[in-house]
C-alpha cells in the first residue's frame, strides 16, 4: 500500500512540475511577442575569427553581435570595412569589449584615452555601447569600499567623455575581479554616476559570485542596459576536490535559472540586448557553431522566445 501511496505521490509531483514549466514557458511565449529584448551573440567563441563568427551567427538568425578589442587594431583606420561586413551579413553591433580599467593614477590618462579611442571606433561601426573590466583582483584579495569607489570613478569619467559622443559606457561584472560578489556589485553601481555609466549584468558570473541574477535584474532596472545570457556549471566533474571550480557550458546546461532571468526582464519591461556568450567551447568536439546553435534552440525552442 504504501509503494502506491508513494508511486502516487511521485507521479503528482511529477506532474505538477511537468505543468510549472509548461505555465512558465507559455508566459515566456507570450511575453516574447511584446518583449523589448533582443538578442545578440558573442564572437568571443571564435577565440579571434570574428570574420567567420559573423558568417555563423548570422547564418543562425542572430540580429547582433558582440565584439572584442582585437578587432580594434586591424579595423581602427578602416572600420568602415567592418561595418560593411556586418551590414552584409545583417549584424548590428550589440556591444563592445572595451577591455580593463586600471586605478593607477600614474595610468589614468592612457586609461580614459583607450576607452574613449573604443568608443570612436564603436560609433564609427554603428553601435553605441561598450563594456569595462578591470584585473584588479589579486590573489583573490577582496577589495576594498574605497577600493571600489576608486575603480567607480574612472569609470565615470570615461563614461562622460564617451557620452559626449553618444556611446555608452558599462561595466560589466565578472568572477576574479573587482566586482566579483553581489556585494561588491553593489558598491559599484552605488558609486557609478547613471549619467554616464550603465550596468552590463553578467548572470552566470553573478551567480557563481553568489548571487541570484534574477533578483539583480529587478535590483537595478534603474541602471540595467544590457545582459550577458550565460550559464555556469559547478562544481565540475574535472574537478571533484574543488567544490569552488566552475566551466561555462551552454544556456540550460548549468546552474544559472534562465528561464527566472527572462521573467524578471518581462517583469521590468526590459528593453535592450541580451548577449549571449560563452568564453570557449565547453566540450572539444563542439565548434562555436554547433554551441551558438544549441543556445539558439534553448531560447527559441525550450523558452519560446524569438530570436
Amino acid at each position: 500500500m504504501q509503494a502506491i501511496v508513494n508511486r502516487r505521490q511521485f507521479l503528482t509531483t511529477a506532474g505538477l512540475s511537468a505543468l510549472v514549466l509548461a505555465t512558465r514557458t507559455d508566459l515566456l511565449a507570450d511575453a516574447a511577442k511584446k518583449s523589448g529584448l533582443k538578442i545578440g551573440y558573442s564572437g568571443i567563441t571564435w577565440g579571434g575569427k570574428d570574420e567567420q563568427a559573423i558568417k555563423d551567427l548570422s547564418s543562425l538568425g542572430y540580429k547582433g553581435i558582440q565584439l572584442r578589442a582585437n578587432t580594434f587594431a586591424p579595423y581602427k583606420t578602416k572600420p568602415s570595412e567592418l561595418k560593411a561586413l556586418l551590414g552584409q551579413h545583417q549584424l548590428k553591433l550589440a556591444m563592445f569589449s572595451s577591455g580593463n580599467v586600471e586605478v593607477d593614477p600614474a595610468k589614468f590618462d592612457s586609461t580614459v584615452d583607450m576607452h574613449v579611442a573604443h568608443a570612436s571606433f564603436v560609433k564609427a561601426l554603428g553601435g553605441s555601447a561598450f563594456q569595462m573590466t578591470n584585473s584588479l583582483r589579486k590573489n583573490g584579495q577582496a577589495p576594498t569600499t574605497e577600493e571600489l569607489k576608486k575603480l567607480a570613478k574612472v569609470m565615470n569619467e570615461i563614461g562622460k567623455q564617451t557620452a559626449d559622443m553618444g556611446v555608452q559606457a558599462t561595466y560589466h561584472n565578472h568572477m576574479k575581479q573587482w566586482g566579483e560578489t553581489p556585494e561588491e556589485v553593489d558598491i559599484l553601481v552605488q558609486e557609478m554616476n547613471p549619467k554616464y555609466v550603465k550596468l552590463l549584468l553578467d548572470i552566470a558570473h553573478y551567480k557563481q559570485g553568489g548571487g541570484d541574477p534574477a533578483k539583480a535584474v529587478v535590483q537595478y532596472k534603474d541602471v540595467l542596459h544590457t545582459l550577458h545570457l550565460k550559464d555556469t556549471k559547478s562544481p565540475v566533474p574535472e574537478k571533484p576536490d574543488d567544490p569552488k571550480a566552475y566551466k561555462f557550458v551552454e544556456l540550460g546546461q548549468g546552474n544559472v535559472d534562465v528561464p527566472a532571468v527572462f521573467a524578471a526582464l518581462e517583469k521590468i519591461k526590459f528593453k535592450g540586448w541580451g548577449v549571449v556568450e560563452l568564453d570557449g567551447v565547453p566540450d572539444p568536439n563542439k565548434t562555436p557553431l554547433q554551441c551558438a546553435q544549441i543556445n539558439k534552440d534553448y531560447i527559441t525552442k525550450t523558452l519560446n522566445f524569438p530570436l
